[in-house]
């Protein structure tokens, strides 16, 4: 029987592979008589080492110093990780399988989430001994053979018979593909003629990853809260026969009809990955929110979480692991960090949303500038307190209630020690925020009680205060000290940065279709 029950849920994941097309301008000409013959080499950092592994590698171009190579290199795409890449370009003179026999015309160094954010990504070469190196030139293109389609559902039932003398069955519905669940809708309490409230399924999640036809089984339940359901009937079909609309499918069980299912809506829809958009122009905005509460502990004092001795602090490292991804799709690296919880010169006013970098432009230039301003505002500023949230989630509101239209999307990356001092005022700014283009990360420094966090990261149900509710999921919530237990500094870094930031390309998408936003050059921008 089913156990840890969640509607809506679905097993599929899709991994994205891009295809990236290399060319290069004015390279060296290395040769007397012709031009060189290039082939581009493509290496991949290995996360575990930083050592550089071959990935991948062009064919040669004969006499060409402007060459366009054909061969694709097919790299997997995470964008919670910072996927280092290096280009070599040698001159193949003979036959030599040694490339050091053969001259070397230059190098680069990017990210993958460099060239995915550019239309096309454009960086020079170098080179040890010559000035003059050439350009080269990236392009990234998302591949994907399965179908870019969604199907948007309504189910209904009827003929179910009662659970008991004075009780009607709690009716919920499975769709599975080859033994595994595609989707499972939420129960309809007390009802033998159900309808349930209309869902979508991604059209891969319902043929095989080339488009064809598969089988699939339709399964409904009596739900029961111990876990122990009871079957009501089962049919199988195909995903051309559900997708038919509208359709009626005779329920079995134990041989016998036990209720008629109709499938009165299967309307399909174009979809768009969070690729799409990137490559289409979305602008990822980072604001960083750092906690200088009096909890934390004196930064001259060895234990406290904002000590600055030898090693880097706890905040260091987290800001580190996950501003050094995010840099990587914004194009001025210009972030905003925002304190709160201290009192801050020069008239010793208690601030939760003060600029770290003491000026009056809160922006700090990549991860450097970002440390080095947390760095320098410790000396300057008296820990004080309490925990308020509320007023760096608004600050970040009011800029990303400007782009309503998917140009731009913000994350707030905020840094705490404790627990929430205002929980109803974030709650409610969290809930405003939530038809914005906005996901905040929250990563919790030390070993506080983290519980009401928790509470805000609510992948399984919708926030609300007081019956109001989220229109969306965007908080998730790490606690750092999950990833530090027997684990190097470098994994743990970078296990923090996998962890928060799985989860905004999800919530991105959400934000998208909720607004009926499609990506730029397809079509309508907003529909």
């Amino acid at each position: 029987m089913l156990s840890n029950f969640a509607h809506g849920m679905s097993s599929q994941e899709l991994v994205v592979e891009v295809e990236l097309t290399i060319s290069a301008k004015s390279l060296l000409n290395k040769d007397v008589m012709s031009k060189s013959d290039p082939i581009c080499l493509v290496y991949i950092q290995l996360p575990n080492n930083s050592t550089w592994q071959e990935h991948g590698r062009t064919e040669v171009m004969k006499n060409n110093c402007n060459p366009e190579f054909a061969t694709k290199i097919i790299i997997g795409y995470r964008f919670e990780e910072q996927q280092k890449l290096k280009f070599k370009i040698y001159d193949i003179d003979g036959s030599s399988p040694v490339l050091d026999d053969h001259d070397f015309l230059g190098e680069a160094e990017c990210s993958l989430g460099q060239i995915v954010s550019s239309v096309n990504f454009v960086t020079a070469l170098r080179h040890p001994s010559f000035k003059s190196k050439g350009q080269l030139f990236i392009r990234a293109e998302e591949i994907d053979d399965s179908p870019k389609e969604e199907v948007e559902f309504l189910f209904s039932a009827e003929g179910f018979k009662k659970s008991g003398f004075f009780s009607k069955p709690d009716p919920f519905l499975e769709i599975f593909k080859e033994n595994t669940v595609v989707h499972r809708t939420a129960f309809i309490k007390n009802n033998c003629n159900p309808q349930w409230p209309k869902f979508t399924v991604p059209m891969r999640a319902l043929c095989t990853k080339n488009g064809q036809d598969v089988k699939l089984l339709l399964r409904s339940w009596n739900y029961n809260k111990n876990g122990n359901h009871k079957l009501l009937g089962e049919i199988d079909v195909t995903r051309n026969g559900i997708c038919n609309a509208p359709q009626t499918f005779n329920l079995m069980n134990k041989g016998k009809i036990s209720g008629k299912l109709y499938v009165k809506e299967a309307v399909p829809k174009r979809t768009y990955s969070f690729l799409d958009y990137v490559m289409g122009g979305t602008r990822l905005n980072c604001t960083i929110a750092i906690d200088f509460t009096a909890s934390n502990g004196s930064p001259n004092t060895m234990g406290s979480l904002h000590y600055m001795g030898p090693s880097p602090t706890a905040y260091e490292q987290a800001l580190q692991s996950v501003v050094s991804i995010i840099q990587d799709y914004d194009s001025d690296k210009q972030f905003p960090v925002l304190g709160f919880g201290a009192k801050i010169p020069p008239n010793g006013s208690l601030s939760h949303e003060f600029f770290v970098n003491m000026s009056s432009n809160p922006y700090c230039t990549g991860v450097e500038g970002v440390i080095e301003a947390y760095r320098n505002c410790l000396p300057v500023v008296q820990l004080h307190g309490p925990t308020n949230f509320a007023p760096v989630i608004n600050h970040v509101t009011r800029f990303a209630s400007t782009y309503p239209n998917g140009d731009h999307y913000f994350i707030l990356l905020i840094l705490t020690d404790g627990a929430i001092s205002d929980m109803h005022d974030t709650k409610e700014a969290i809930i405003a925020a939530s038809h914005l283009p906005i996901s905040i990360i929250i990563v919790g420094i030390g070993n506080a009680d983290f519980s009401s966090m928790m509470e805000l990261d609510s992948d399984n149900r919708r926030l609300n205060l007081n019956g109001k509710f989220a229109i969306r999921d965007i908080v998730q919530f790490v606690a750092f000290r999950d990833f530090l237990s027997g684990a190097d500094s470098d994994w743990a870094s970078r296990e923090l940065a996998r962890a928060l930031l799985a989860e905004v390309p999800t919530q991105f998408l959400a934000f998208m279709k909720y607004k009926n936003i499609t990506p730029k050059g397809e079509g309508s921008h907003l529909i």
